[in-house]
């Protein structure tokens, strides 16, 4: 039995999102149709509403309703803390870690086979943004893989002439893990990180 069209559209519209395969998008599409058909149209509604209201920050380039977010709008915020992340998914997690200075989003990390090059990802609208500002840390929270390790040497070299201490986030062990189940290659960063043990 094959399903109507517009089930098939809707299906395949569901599979658009991050991790949905056929089956997934098919299950989430029936779902709607035969048990929550008042969910669907809240959740038809709302997706609209987000894509017609929710832009980028002026400031960092964060996702937000407003032309300037609620993090760039807080007094309370560190203006001497800059904080490059890859992806507004990022600031929430960065936020959550206890970070109180400023961000600034790219839009990925640098792939040359994927043909994004530091235009692509925004590196002129953060050297913009570090002239606007009186910053004396940046902080490349970038991924620890190929591409966000390029993305952080990138930056600390288009830095290197402005004298602006540039750190990156510790890689390492995570709290609680046993040593035995982890990578080798996170062994190798937080042993390469390693810090004095303060008493």
């Amino acid at each position: 039995m094959s399903f109507s069209p517009l089930i098939n559209e809707l299906i395949d519209s569901l599979r658009t999102l991050p991790g949905v395969g056929r089956k997934s998008a098919q299950r989430m599409a029936l779902h709607l149709l035969e048990r929550n058909r008042e969910g669907a149209y809240q959740l038809s509604e709302k997706l609209a509403q987000a894509m017609d209201k929710v832009g980028n920050c002026r400031e960092c380039r964060t996702l937000s309703e407003h032309p300037v977010c609620a993090q760039c709008n807080d007094p309370k915020r560190d203006d001497l803390m800059l904080c490059v992340v890859g992806s507004p998914s990022d600031v929430f997690a960065v936020d959550q870690g206890g970070f109180k200075g400023r961000y600034f989003v790219l839009r990925g990390n640098l792939s040359p086979i994927d043909g994004l090059g530091p235009e692509a990802i925004g590196m002129p609208d953060l050297w913009a943004r570090i002239l606007r500002g009186n910053f004396n840390e940046i902080i490349v929270a970038t991924s620890s893989t190929v591409e966000g390790e390029a993305t952080a040497h990138y930056i600390a070299q288009m830095l290197l002439p402005k004298g602006i201490v540039v750190s990156r986030l510790a890689n390492g062990v995570p709290l609680g893990g046993e040593l035995e189940m982890i990578d080798g290659g996170t062994l190798s960063h937080a042993l390469h990180g390693r810090k004095p043990l303060r008493i």
